[in-house]
């Protein structure tokens, strides 16, 4: 009886959290007519060809995906270095101030990213970035979780190992890559998951930075298709169900790493 309970207690809660992605996905294949209609139609339309085809009129969605795509990689990519680099420094180096410097950067963990705003809009536009991929990308370079999580992971690691790769010639560029590098790849896979979906699902900054609808990125430009008085929720639906896909396959890419990570926890000591 006990287990027949928690079957039923895991079932509700997988409907729970797949049955909202499942309707968007049934309601992108219909027409707008019919997506609220009743009772609710959860098998597929035949409009998800029109639907995409009036998306991609509507906001030119091949281009908003490239652009979209184009940040979110370069936001994660530099975030992690900027993160790694950082995170070694403040676990591996010793220097006037480090101690200090770690804790004014804890400090800012507790600051409203809307405080921030303003501040970084007149410094993007003081330097005429405004309008510009620049203008999303550089801001967004330096993160303070990031840097935290790469210097308690990289603590973790023992001195003497870095000692033995210094001792057989190696450079501090070349110890971060060869060593850190290899060890640390099941949590820079998890911050690169959380990089990435807050880059792919921005909205706030980049309405605020841009101002050239060639230059939006998806959440952006889907936020246009809300009109006054009619929107066409087929084609929010798919650029909704779009939106979605690349979280579901960047986890299935970095899912090994996932558990590699779990499985030396669960083996360590």
């Amino acid at each position: 009886m006990k287990g027949w309970t928690l079957t039923f207690v895991l079932a509700a809660v997988f409907g729970l959290c797949v049955g909202p992605f499942y309707w968007l996905a049934m309601a992108a294949t219909h027409a707008n007519s019919d997506i609220f209609s009743w009772p609710p139609r959860f098998y597929p339309g035949d409009q998800l060809a029109a639907n995409t085809a009036k998306l991609e009129e509507s906001i030119g969605l091949v281009n908003v995906l490239g652009n979209t795509l184009f940040v979110a990689v370069a936001q994660t990519a530099g975030a992690i270095v900027v993160s790694l680099l950082a995170g070694y420094a403040f676990a591996k180096f010793q220097f006037a101030g480090r101690n200090l410097f770690f804790v004014l950067l804890l400090s800012t963990l507790v600051i409203p990213g809307g405080v921030t705003i303003i501040p970084i809009f007149e410094m993007m536009n003081d330097i005429g970035l405004i309008d510009s991929f620049p203008a999303l990308i550089l801001p967004s370079l330096s993160v303070p979780f990031g840097i935290f999580l790469m210097r308690q992971s990289l603590l973790a690691i023992p001195d003497e190992l870095l000692d033995a790769a210094r001792v057989d010639g190696a450079g501090e560029l070349r110890v971060l890559w060869r060593v850190v590098i290899p060890v640390m790849r099941p949590v820079l896979a998890a911050l690169a998951v959380f990089l990435f979906l807050g880059a792919w699902n921005d909205f706030l900054w980049p309405l605020i930075a841009l101002r050239t609808p060639e230059m939006y990125t998806l959440p952006v430009a889907l936020a246009t298709l809300q009109g006054l008085a009619r929107t066409d929720f087929g084609q929010v639906m798919v650029g909704t169900a779009i939106s979605s896909l690349p979280m579901m396959v960047l986890f299935l890419i970095l899912q090994k790493q996932f558990i590699s990570g779990l499985l030396a926890g669960a083996t360590k000591g």
